[in-house]
């Protein structure tokens, strides 16, 4: 068995796999698979395992920006991982997986994250439940009541606004302490925003994708850092409710716009679990931000059978919103966690919650410095 990067020459089997594995790609979709996949393979962040000249098994990373707590940092999205039906059930998507983990720390990242299709293998790994991906259904008429305000202007938008689009995402999800969201490139928003089926609209701090979805109407992306353009960007949607019966929109789990509805007695809401990883401890930690009004430090044992420089006794400082991991010697008193737990940890699981998992174990002195320090409630808004 051979693992390497894959090639232009090799998308056609790629595809073959990409098929029999999550079903039919329309013509249109494959193209823009490719005109996103092509660009970064010379950067080696799709793998492929070759029985001899067979592709068996592929599996690629996406580079993302993922914001923890309001501050941004590099993200490994694991996707496409695939084996081959025949091919199933000799390990070939652990050994895929452990190359791909091994190529996300040569990148540097810290973290990474992945939409399971099956959590066993991705949770042997050292991946866990941390957010998830939130859709509400909304009666269309409920929207028409909301207030547009006079003072926020709207454009439609296209692909040559990729940069603002990158740009009203940071500012936004820095300002609201985001834990979660994620994304893509300037190159791969310029695709996204060339789609002819998408109705787009940006002000200056937030923007709006949607779609027809047969009679009612799809809310791809709606990100708003004011009272004002929310009411604006949601308005838009709702002057559809004349047509469209129902709205299905992506949403943080406390979105404004629940607030912004006149009746709300029932939600709908439909919830994709999305599993992280920490990759390299102290540098997850560096980078990740935190509520500036927790100053304390605690002590943690943590065990990662698959990265060995995350194994070990951690005093984790935490001040002014920073937060820092340094080695300890000795036998320190701490709990400990497999780093499965501390992935979990990290974005925001509560210690409560590990411990009745069976993911942490031992003293409970710092359990409430750990739970204060990383509170988080993670979601997506993007699905890789």
């Amino acid at each position: 068995m051979e693992i390497r990067d894959l090639t232009a020459d090799d998308l056609d089997a790629v595809l073959d796999i990409r098929k029999r594995s999550f079903g039919l790609l329309a013509v249109a979709d494959a193209e823009t698979w490719r005109a996103s996949v092509l660009p970064t393979l010379a950067q080696g962040r799709y793998l492929g395992a070759f029985d001899g000249d067979r592709l068996v098994a592929t599996a690629r990373l996406r580079p993302f920006t993922q914001w923890w707590h309001g501050r941004p940092q590099p993200m490994a999205g694991v996707a496409g991982v695939t084996v081959s039906p025949e091919d199933r059930g000799r390990g070939l998507g652990t050994t895929i997986m452990r190359a791909a983990v091994a190529r996300a720390v040569s990148f540097g990242d810290a973290v990474s994250a992945l939409f399971p299709a099956t959590t066993p293998i991705y949770r042997s790994l050292g991946f866990e439940h941390a957010g998830a991906r939130y859709q509400v259904s909304l009666p269309a008429e409920a929207l028409r009541a909301v207030v547009p305000s006079q003072q926020v202007k709207l454009r439609r938008m296209g692909p040559g606004d990729a940069a603002e689009v990158v740009s009203v995402l940071h500012r936004v999800h820095a300002a609201t302490r985001a834990s979660g969201p994620m994304s893509w490139g300037e190159d791969i928003w310029r695709l996204w925003l060339a789609d002819k089926d998408d109705f787009l609209y940006l002000a200056d701090d937030g923007f709006l994708v949607y779609r027809w979805d047969g009679p009612d109407m799809e809310v791809d992306n709606l990100v708003a850092g004011s009272a004002d353009t929310a009411r604006a960007l949601w308005s838009i949607v709702g002057s559809s409710s004349s047509v469209a019966k129902r709205i299905t929109a992506t949403v943080a789990p406390d979105d404004p716009v629940l607030w912004l509805l006149r009746e709300r007695t029932k939600d709908q809401i439909t919830r994709d679990p999305w599993m992280f990883r920490v990759l390299d401890l102290p540098a997850a930690v560096r980078r990740r931000g935190y509520p500036e009004v927790v100053t304390a430090t605690a002590v943690v044992q943590v065990n990662d059978p698959l990265l060995e420089g995350n194994t070990g006794r951690w005093r984790l400082e935490f001040a002014e919103g920073e937060g820092s991991a340094t080695a300890l010697e000795g036998d320190a008193a701490g709990p400990v966690l497999t780093v499965n737990a501390f992935s979990a940890l990290y974005a925001g699981i509560p210690t409560a919650t590990l411990r009745g998992g069976g993911l942490m174990s031992g003293d409970e002195r710092y359990d409430e410095v750990l739970d204060a320090a990383f509170a988080a409630r993670p979601y997506m808004l993007d699905h890789f």
